[in-house]
């Protein structure tokens, strides 16, 4: 059997979803390895979600969020564009590889972008390689 990554998409409600959604309404075809997790901003996204997700068997993390100034929080958006390169230093002291995280910004109307972006980072996770962590023990005390 072939490995395939598992990758945890955190998905805005108000443009990324529906992005998501639109694709698959549009039968674009786009790799299945995204597993979406729905949540009313890219800005509730927190650290703890991103350590939870490896924790429990993920390769990859994307966070998708309206584009910057579209965000139905007002914000949003750019609460979480200035949180993830943080969560990526946080995570590289864990063992975990920059690229094994991911944010984006994909509106209502791109389903083409969604399934491009999806493809994308399905393809850089599956360069990686299946993640394991050297820092297990740290890893399960981040969640604290």
């Amino acid at each position: 059997m072939v490995w395939e990554p598992k990758i945890v998409g955190f998905l805005c409600n108000w443009c990324s979803y529906r992005g998501a959604d639109l694709a698959g309404i549009s039968r674009l075809k786009f790799a299945p390895n995204v597993k979406v997790i729905r949540v009313p901003c890219s800005a509730r996204v927190e650290p703890a979600f991103v350590l939870k997700a490896f924790q429990s068997g993920a390769d990859g993390v994307i966070i998708l969020g309206c584009h910057p100034g579209d965000c139905h929080y007002s914000e949003g958006n750019y609460k979480t564009m200035r949180r993830v390169p943080l969560l990526k230093k946080m995570l590289a002291q864990l063992g975990i590889e920059d690229d094994r995280v991911a944010l984006d910004w994909v509106s209502a109307s791109e389903g083409e972008k969604f399934a491009s972006v999806v493809d994308a980072m399905t393809e850089k996770v599956r360069a990686l390689g299946p993640f394991t962590s050297n820092n297990a023990e740290e890893l399960e005390h981040a969640k604290t």
